[in-house]
């Protein structure tokens, strides 16, 4: 629950959910397309499971495109869904990284400011000095 949370905020910091929500309405747009164009898929909740077959590249064989319309509107499905992921993966594997990144340098910069006054630390703060010394080793 806490991990769905922080990639939520991942997400909307890094607007990448705009990102989201513009495939969802493409998806169902192109849903409700191939529904109107395609002679085998009569009803839009057939289209969505197309749709489905189509941008999880499972390719399930029940339904498929016969007229060019449909077959060029499948395969802008695929390419976007592969852009999609390609992108939203990589914003959130950035931003973590980011998040990474500093804490490492907040923590570095704590135990260099803590070893600049070593004799000004008490007992129990030096043994939790040394301790993350020795973790960082």
């Amino acid at each position: 629950m806490k991990r769905l949370k922080l990639l939520k905020g991942v997400l909307k910091r890094t607007h990448a959910d705009r990102l989201i929500a513009g495939f969802i309405l493409f998806f169902l747009l192109d849903a409700f397309l191939i529904m109107l164009i395609e002679p085998g898929i009569t009803n839009y909740r057939d289209a969505v499971w197309y749709c489905y077959a189509v941008f999880s590249t499972a390719g399930f064989g029940d339904f498929t495109a016969v007229t060019i319309l449909g077959r060029a509107l499948s395969i802008l499905l695929t390419v976007y869904t592969i852009l999609i992921v390609a992108i939203v993966t990589g914003v959130v594997v950035a931003f973590y990284n980011d998040v990474v990144a500093m804490k490492y340098k907040a923590s570095k910069a704590e135990i260099l400011d803590k070893l600049e006054n070593l004799d000004k630390l008490s007992k129990d703060e030096l043994k939790e000095l040394s301790e993350r010394i020795n973790k960082i080793i």
